[in-house]
């Protein structure tokens, strides 16, 4: 019988087949390496990889393989849901590797539990934020009743169950990549950036479990996904759990007028943006036309003007003043519940915060002052929050029952994410999210977009300037 030795080299395999050449089944996911003289292959191909061997009639000796069995049990926890239970079997019937999308607030943490439990490896979970990461890290702590290794925000420890973030764990994979039989990738829709992706393709971890809310990308990234975690095994929808697992909800859409004055300042700013973009025959429909915009804009005659048009007309939309109207009237009707308002970009969080003395979270707030926020507003000592993006995804914020986007992007991806803000389940609670579109913009086409998802068919409601 012919033999082949694997070992794992900085977040790679080397294998060595003693100078016979390696069966033809293997070769896809081999290439020879000549400065080494051995054959490589990806991290992440290891488990197929020994399968094609074994069935070739190989005998593999394995010095990649350094995770451990466990065998653990589960503390302080409950029955699965109905829908846990389902995908958690979707899961195991693709040999545990796969993605499963789940609602914000149905308990994606509690199915990789379960997962990881099933496994019996030691596992690594990796989170996109140090947020998540302890979010993550105590959910285990309770459930598995063991210490939690943490990589993020200053830690370094490995344990048998450890929480990275995506950052910390592409900076750390090539030492660690054979320490664990398994991966759960939070929030795996960040998975397929250039960078991120390494952290999935330099693990050798058999089992994989992805964990979305919202895995839709506009880049193509779905191929990567399937690739380095595996196919989608199950989806489970909003509507399916509205009223049992996620509360009640509704979605209205106020239009909401410009002034004559802002209505005049837009329409110039508007002409002389489209003008440019016309004259340079920029086709917004194509992937790069952001990019060829920004290029033209600092380089030809009129670039500039057209630049600060369209951020003129962009801001009047986002946030003109019968904006501002409107979330006061939407405020006054739900006074006492929490409510988040949701924002495009941090200049119109920030002008929303500064007008009504409300707290702003975004990207550039401290770690300690976006915590105190958080925590002020699950003891209902602040009663509305503003963000620009933060809290689209992961953040628990589980009593917030009104959400108001006040502008956005077009992606459908984004628009669920913020619905799935409002939705942990409370009793009596009936949440609404609505949506501000400035009339005569190209909000109205934006909003048409993003509204392209189930979660939003057949239930949303348009109210005036009466609301």
């Amino acid at each position: 019988m012919s033999s082949v030795t694997i070992e794992f080299d900085a977040g790679t395999l080397l294998l060595d087949f003693s100078g016979v050449p390696p069966p033809a089944e293997a070769l896809a996911f081999l290439r020879f390496d000549d400065r080494v003289s051995l054959w490589r292959a990806r991290a992440c191909d290891y488990a197929p990889l020994r399968r094609v061997l074994h069935a070739a009639g190989w005998e593999v000796q394995d010095h990649a393989r350094a995770y451990s069995e466990l065998n653990l049990t589960l503390r302080n926890g409950f029955r699965p849901m109905a829908h846990q239970s389902r995908a958690l079997a979707a899961w195991k019937k693709a040999h545990g590797r796969g993605m499963v999308v789940m609602p914000t607030g149905s308990g994606k943490s509690y199915l990789a539990v379960l997962a990881i439990l099933s496994a019996g490896r030691s596992a690594l979970v990796i989170a996109p934020t140090i947020d998540l990461v302890q979010q993550w890290a105590s959910s285990l702590r309770k459930f598995l009743g063991i210490e939690i290794g943490m990589l993020g925000g200053g830690a370094r420890e490995i344990r048998d169950v450890t929480v990275s973030t995506y950052d910390s764990a592409v900076i750390f994979m090539e030492f660690i990549g054979a320490k664990f039989g398994m991966v759960v990738f939070d929030e795996c829709h960040h998975l397929p950036g250039p960078v991120n992706r390494l952290a999935a393709s330099m693990a050798i971890a058999p089992y994989r479990l992805g964990l979305t809310a919202t895995p839709e990308r506009e880049d193509g990234g779905e191929a990567v996904l399937n690739d380095l975690i595996g196919p989608k095994v199950c989806e489970i929808f909003i509507d399916e759990l509205e009223g049992r697992v996620l509360a009640p909800y509704e979605t209205r859409r106020v239009a909401v007028e410009l002034s004559a004055e802002e209505l005049e300042e837009y329409t110039a700013s508007r002409r002389i943006y489209t003008d440019f973009i016309r004259a340079h025959g920029i086709n917004f429909k194509e992937r790069d036309a952001w990019s060829q915009f920004i290029m033209l804009a600092a380089r030809r005659p009129g670039g500039r003007a057209a630049m600060n048009a369209y951020l003129k007309q962009r801001a009047i939309a986002r946030c003109g003043r019968g904006k501002l109207e409107m979330i006061w009237r939407i405020l006054i009707r739900h006074r006492g519940e929490r409510t988040i308002l949701f924002t495009a970009d941090n200049d119109a969080a920030y002008a929303i915060g500064n007008h009504f003395c409300f707290p702003v979270i975004t990207h550039k707030t401290k770690v300690g002052e976006r915590r105190e926020f958080l925590d002020r507003f699950r003891s209902g000592e602040y009663r509305v929050l503003v963000t620009s993006k933060v809290l689209n995804e992961g953040v628990d914020v589980p009593e917030a029952s009104v959400g108001i986007v006040v502008s956005g992007s077009g992606s459908s991806r984004e628009h669920v994410q913020r619905l799935g803000r409002i939705l942990r389940a409370s009793e009596g609670k009936q949440a609404v999210l609505y949506e501000l579109v400035s009339e005569g913009t190209s909000e109205i086409g934006v909003s048409e977009r993003r509204r392209k998802h189930r979660a939003y068919a057949g239930r949303h409601s348009e109210e005036g300037l009466s609301c």
